[in-house]
C-alpha cells in the first residue's frame, strides 16, 4: 500500500480477530458464489487471517474561488476531505498485511448465495495483480455485524444512490401493480352500506325482510324494497310496507289461555293440572 501522508487520519470501523480465507474458483455463472463449494478438498484454504475495515480521511487544500490569482492566505483556502475505506487481511499475530481489497462500489465485497457468514473479496495486490478469495465468519453475528457496516460506508461514500434508486424504482412500480390489482377487487364487490336515509327492519317471523327508507325520503340508489306479504290491518299492496306480524304469544299466555277456554266450555282440570 501507498504511504499515507502525515496528516491523514484513519479509523478502524470493524475488527475480526479471525477469519476463514479460501482460494475461491472462478464464477461459472452470474447468479454469484456459493459457500458450499469452497470448502471442498480441492479448494486451497490460507490460514486464518485478521480482518479490519480501516476509513482513511486525507484533507485536502484548495484555493477559493475568489483569490485564485492572489498568494495564498490562510482565509483564502479551504479544506476538503477525502475519504476512502479499505478492507485489510492481516497476519493475526504479526500484523503483517496479507491482501487489501479496496472498497470502490458495492461489487467489492459480494455475499454468497447460499449463506450468510461467506463473502466473497476482491482484492488488489502488488503492482495491481487483482484476484478473488473468499472469507468466512465463525459467528453469524459477527457476519451480520460485518454487512452492517459496509452498508453504512455505502452511505457515507454516496454508493448507496444509483442501487438505492433502482431498488426504490421497482418498489414503487411492485407498489403501483398492488394498488391497481387492489382497485380491481373492490370494483367487482358490491356496496352493502346503508344508505343516508335507510334503516334495516328485521321481522321475527321470517318476513318483511330487508332495507326501508325513512318516511318522506324518495328512493334512492341501492334501496331494496321489503316483502309486501305482510299480516295485519292496512297490509300494503304491491311495493308497500305492511304491518308487522305480533310477537308468537308465551308458554305462560298459552296455558292461561287454554284455562280460560276450558272453564267457559265447563272443564274445570282444577288440581290435576292442565287440560290437554
Amino acid at each position: 500500500m501507498d504511504p499515507l501522508p502525515p496528516d491523514a487520519i484513519q479509523r478502524v470501523l470493524f475488527l475480526s480477530p479471525s477469519v476463514h480465507v479460501y482460494a475461491i474458483p472462478p464464477l461459472t455463472s452470474t447468479k454469484g458464489y456459493l459457500a458450499a463449494s469452497w470448502t471442498s478438498p480441492s479448494v486451497h484454504q490460507f490460514p486464518p487471517c485478521r480482518l479490519r475495515i480501516v476509513e482513511t480521511a486525507i484533507p485536502t487544500t484548495k484555493p477559493s474561488s475568489s483569490s485564485t490569482n492572489n498568494p495564498p492566505t490562510p482565509f483564502s483556502t479551504t479544506t476538503t476531505q477525502t475519504l476512502t475505506t479499505t478492507l485489510l487481511l492481516e497476519d493475526p499475530t504479526t500484523g503483517a498485511l496479507f491482501a487489501a481489497c479496496p472498497y470502490t462500489s458495492p461489487a467489492s465485497v459480494s455475499a454468497t448465495l447460499d449463506s450468510t457468514r461467506f463473502f466473497a473479496l476482491r482484492v488488489v495486490g502488488e503492482g495491481g495483480r487483482r484476484a478473488v478469495l473468499g472469507v468466512g465468519f465463525e459467528e453469524r453475528a459477527e457476519a451480520f455485524d460485518f454487512g452492517v457496516v459496509l452498508q453504512e460506508v455505502r452511505k457515507v461514500l454516496g454508493m448507496d444512490g444509483v442501487v438505492g434508486g433502482a431498488e426504490k424504482g421497482r418498489r414503487k412500480a411492485a407498489g403501483k401493480e398492488n394498488v391497481g390489482m387492489q382497485g380491481e377487487g373492490e370494483g367487482a364487490r358490491r356496496d352493502w352500506s346503508l344508505k343516508e336515509g335507510e334503516s334495516i327492519r328485521v321481522d321475527v317471523g321470517g318476513r318483511g325482510i330487508g332495507r326501508e327508507r325513512r318516511e318522506g325520503e324518495g328512493q334512492g340508489a341501492g334501496w331494496i324494497a321489503p316483502p309486501s306479504a305482510g299480516v295485519g290491518e292496512g297490509g300494503g299492496g304491491e311495493g308497500g310496507v305492511g304491518f308487522l306480524l305480533p310477537p308468537p304469544p308465551s308458554a305462560k299466555e298459552v296455558r292461561e289461555e287454554r284455562r280460560r277456554d276450558a272453564q267457559e266450555g265447563g272443564f274445570d282440570d282444577g288440581e290435576f293440572g292442565e287440560f290437554q
